[in-house]
């Protein structure tokens, strides 16, 4: 099968070379870097370790995933698995084939890295986002009976999955948005453990007060949403 990768990033020039290195080079065929207005050399670094750079100046998490799905759409090369990590290395890019092999095998079709299944590096994650997380998936599991552990951004996805449930978030509510979709879609789900470590720099959403409240509120906000 063919996998193809979409990281955004937004001022990752020291950790966006680290995450393209550590991609399975043996599994993957592209890796498009979206640079989401970065005002530092993060599209030049992801150049020069070989992915493709994609601009989007509109800033927000999902406007950059968007952004990517667009460029592969528009090359008219789909892939059969899209994978989904962040910039700033807190993923393990290595782990990558225990998050596509479960859909290559055809036994799912969306995968989730679960950041609570695997090993967290201490501080990697602040207390409020293991609350929200914890808050986010007991909500899903009350409002949709399905028991998510994570919403971990590292994730594969059947590329006619991914069609199917037509993604529109454009910041904060991209992965829960895609969790519940899935769901909506009666879609075949897993969660694989994953580890994660302290990023990189600077976290631009947990890191700020203004950040973590839009993010809280935009999550929850999400799935009420769609619990039609």
């Amino acid at each position: 099968m063919i996998v193809d990768v979409v990281i955004p990033a937004l001022n990752e020039e020291d950790a966006i070379g680290l995450v393209i290195n550590d991609i399975p080079k043996d599994l993957v065929r592209n890796i498009y870097v979206v640079d989401n207005a970065s005002t530092d050399k993060t599209p030049e670094v992801a150049k020069e370790a070989g992915a493709i750079v994609v601009k989007q100046n509109q800033r927000g998490y999902g406007a950059a995933c968007l952004a990517g799905i667009e460029r592969i759409k528009n090359s008219g090369q789909f892939p059969d698995i899209l994978v989904f990590l962040d910039g700033d290395y807190s993923d393990h890019p290595e782990q990558m084939p225990n998050l596509t092999q479960p859909i290559i095998t055809n036994k799912t079709d969306m995968v989730i890295g679960s950041r609570a299944l695997g090993n967290r590096e201490s501080g990697s994650m602040m207390p409020q986002q293991v609350f929200g997380n914890w808050l986010a998936t007991f909500l899903i599991r009350m409002i949709y009976g399905f028991r998510y552990s994570d919403l971990g951004p590292f994730r594969a996805i059947r590329w006619s999955a991914l069609e199917k449930i037509n993604m529109q978030d454009r910041d904060f509510g991209w992965t829960v948005e895609m969790q519940i979709k899935a769901l909506k879609h009666k879609l075949a789900i897993s969660e694989v453990p994953v580890d994660y470590r302290q990023r990189r720099g600077h976290s631009k959403i947990a890191g700020t007060v203004k950040g973590t409240v839009l993010a809280g509120y935009k999550i929850i906000y999400t799935i009420f949403k769609y619990a039609k």
